[in-house]
């Protein structure tokens, strides 16, 4: 099936892929991508032929973040990364290219995760005068603390085997899909209700803190994009230049 944003390419025993398909925006997080995607995890929960969803990308990105010319709701981005870590079924993300911004929190809302050589990460919201607020509902519990600092703050670019050592994915491979292989393999030997269960000890925590604190970090997200300096970091972004306040 396909919608434009999201390819559902099929269903192979009892995994379903979910493929992000807007190559030409670098499958940046449209209003239309969150939508199809919150969508078709639902279908996906609902499908007892479903017994985990693999979820990868078109294109040598991954999410770019944020469409910030089509951006979704807040709110529904935040139903978005809450959908995949509630959903009764484990996410599995295969990442080949890069992830950036607001990307990174729809990667740390899966459970398992495999980067190859050609990934690449930075969480550049510093850099365009805002912050990881939302994402660093799933993001800070996988993250090192200090890695997390580090990253937070510079905006700098790290590779998959970075991303591994500080726990933002579960594994890097040169070859991602016979990486898959075994993971796969477990995921189908496993009783459906072994992993809701499994899952359900796994996610509770990160669950209550999106129940605790989405609605004050939603808040925050939006004054910071209103502000001037996010505006020019946004506006010297699109321009392709520096920002006014870089040294």
């Amino acid at each position: 099936m396909t919608s434009g944003a999201l390819t559902e390419p099929g269903h192979d025993r009892g995994i379903t892929t979910l493929t992000l398909d807007a190559p030409a925006n670098r499958n940046a997080l449209s209003a239309r991508l969150v939508g199809d995607l919150s969508a078709a995890l639902e279908r996906c929960a609902a499908d007892d032929s479903v017994r985990a969803v693999v979820l990868t990308h078109t294109g040598n990105t991954f999410c770019a973040g944020a469409d910030l010319k089509s951006p979704p709701d807040p709110a529904a981005f935040v139903a978005l990364m809450r959908g995949v870590i509630a959903l009764p079924k484990p996410v599995v993300a295969r990442v080949t290219g890069h992830v950036r911004a607001g990307g990174l929190g729809l990667l740390a809302a899966c459970d398992i995760s495999v980067a190859g050589p050609g990934a690449s990460f930075a969480l550049t919201e510093s850099r365009l005068g805002l912050a990881p607020t939302v994402i660093s509902l799933p993001l800070l519990p996988r993250l090192d603390p200090a890695a997390a600092s580090r990253y937070f703050l510079t905006g700098e670019r790290f590779d998959a085997a970075e991303a591994a050592r500080i726990g933002l994915v579960t594994m890097a491979d040169e070859d991602i899909d016979k990486a898959l292989v075994p993971v796969l393999d477990g995921l189908r030997r496993a009783s459906p209700q072994g992993l809701m269960a499994s899952k359900e000890l796994l996610t509770a925590t990160v669950l209550q803190s999106f129940d605790q604190h989405s609605e004050d970090l939603i808040a925050r997200s939006a004054a910071l994009f209103a502000s001037p300096e996010a505006r020019e970091g946004m506006t010297a972004f699109l321009e392709r230049r520096d920002p006014a306040w870089v040294w």
